[in-house]
């Protein structure tokens, strides 16, 4: 059996090659999971005694099939923990992912089970990440940050890619989550992202636009494309 640690491990890794070609350097694991990098090399070597990473000299390391695996399945476990936080306790979208981080490890398949059912298995979380299907399959999507952009161009935020809670509030605060339509109006000298929501203009530092993934919409279009059901 794999400790919480090692199941911790393989989430971030996964989660970084979700944004980046790996092999993924040990400084970025390290950054994510808030550990040292000789931390880091230690736990690269266990896992790759197992057979669920595999190292690149000087690179840094990737999943194997089998480490991908594990990281599916209890990223499965924290995208639908967080969604039925939200929708069934009232937990702010800021507060889910410290609670999910906690039980993702601790469910049965029968209790995944029950919580995708009683959510009418959705196909994202609160912050727009899609949560893998029974199958451990990820839909593909067609996101990329808002610092993608260009200036006049018309977006729909889908993912929020940050589990700052200070952040998530702040955005919540502003009007801005999965669904919500902004108008990219430029970038200011120092950085700043001017963005218009709703009527209302807001400023985001580029370290918040970086985790804002969007899609280019339409100006005609409705922009109701928020988290749905699986068909």
């Amino acid at each position: 059996m794999l400790s919480d640690v090692m199941e911790d491990y393989l989430k971030a890794i996964f989660t970084l090659q979700e944004s980046e070609e790996p092999p993924i350097p040990p400084s970025k694991i390290a950054a994510r999971l808030d550990v040292t990098a000789p931390t880091v090399t230690s736990m690269m070597e266990s896992l790759e005694e197992r057979g669920l990473v595999e190292r690149e000299k000087y690179a840094g390391v990737r999943l194997t099939p089998e480490g991908e695996t594990v990281a599916l399945e209890i990223l499965r476990h924290h995208r639908l923990l967080e969604a039925y936080l939200a929708e069934h306790l009232d937990y702010e979208w800021s507060e889910v992912h410290d609670e999910a981080e906690v039980l993702e490890h601790h469910i049965s398949e029968e209790f995944e089970q029950r919580v995708a059912e009683a959510l009418d298995h959705p196909r994202t979380d609160p912050h727009g990440d899609p949560i893998p299907g029974t199958d451990l399959t990820v839909t593909e999507d067609d996101t990329s940050p808002l610092t993608t952009f260009e200036p006049g161009d018309r977006v729909l935020v889908c993912r929020v890619r940050d589990e700052d809670p200070a952040i998530l509030t702040h955005l919540g605060e502003v009007g801005i989550e999965p669904g919500t339509e902004l108008h990219f109006q430029e970038v200011t000298p120092l950085g700043v992202y001017q963005v218009t929501v709703e009527g209302t203009t807001q400023h985001l530092p580029e370290s918040t636009a970086e985790v804002l993934w969007v899609r280019a919409v339409d100006r005609d279009e409705q922009g109701d494309s928020r988290p749905g059901q699986e068909a």
